[in-house]
């Protein structure tokens, strides 16, 4: 349990806590929840840089960081499902990708073989991390509303800055199928068993 892995564990924690705070209705609760998804975002980076610089990277570590990545981003779809801003095809497209690598993982582990994360897979969680974090930016200044729109701004713009979350995000899931037949074409290997 090093450094790395230990900020890994950090995030698996901080994944239900910021669900909770997403979902718990209460003056500032978009933005705290958004700050604790981007304190776990930062682990991430972090974990990353330390173990490749530090050459502190585990079979531990490549099993529990694409965990932790997974758990965060889930509870962050399924707290936007729950609030109705986001279409059920979103978590639904994305958990179908995360299960078919999961599988090819499983598949390689059977031969002692231990699969981390690829550049296209980093990627799709970077964009996944930046559309989330919009959302939860653009959450936040939306339950202002009637404030602002009292200073003069219209409701438009508040539907444009939810518009423009909902399509960050559907970018994200475009990368995130994109990222796993990539990967799942990279491993065909492992289902002819000539490897």
């Amino acid at each position: 349990m090093n450094l790395p892995n230990k900020l890994t564990v950090v995030r698996i924690v901080l994944a239900p806590l910021y669900l909770l705070l997403m979902l718990w209705d209460f003056p500032f609760h978009y933005l705290i929840a958004g700050l604790v998804f981007g304190a776990a975002a930062l682990t991430d980076m972090f974990d990353g840089k330390i173990a490749r610089s530090r050459g502190l990277i585990t079979n531990l570590g490549k099993f529990l960081d694409p965990l932790a990545d997974k758990m965060l981003t889930t509870a962050a779809f399924l707290g936007f499902l729950a609030g109705g801003r986001i279409s059920v095809w979103v978590p639904m497209l994305v958990l179908t990708r995360e299960f078919m690598v999961t599988s090819v993982r499983l598949i390689a582990a059977k031969d002692g073989n231990v699969i981390a994360a690829s550049m296209s897979g980093k990627v799709k969680t970077v964009m996944q991390f930046v559309s989330i974090i919009y959302m939860m930016a653009a959450l936040e200044l939306c339950s202002w509303q009637s404030f602002f729109m009292g200073l003069g701004i219209p409701g438009l713009v508040f539907d444009g800055l939810l518009l423009l979350g909902q399509v960050l995000i559907w970018v994200s899931v475009v990368f995130t199928i994109t990222s796993g037949i990539e990967y799942v074409y990279a491993c065909r290997h492992y289902f002819s068993g000539e490897h």
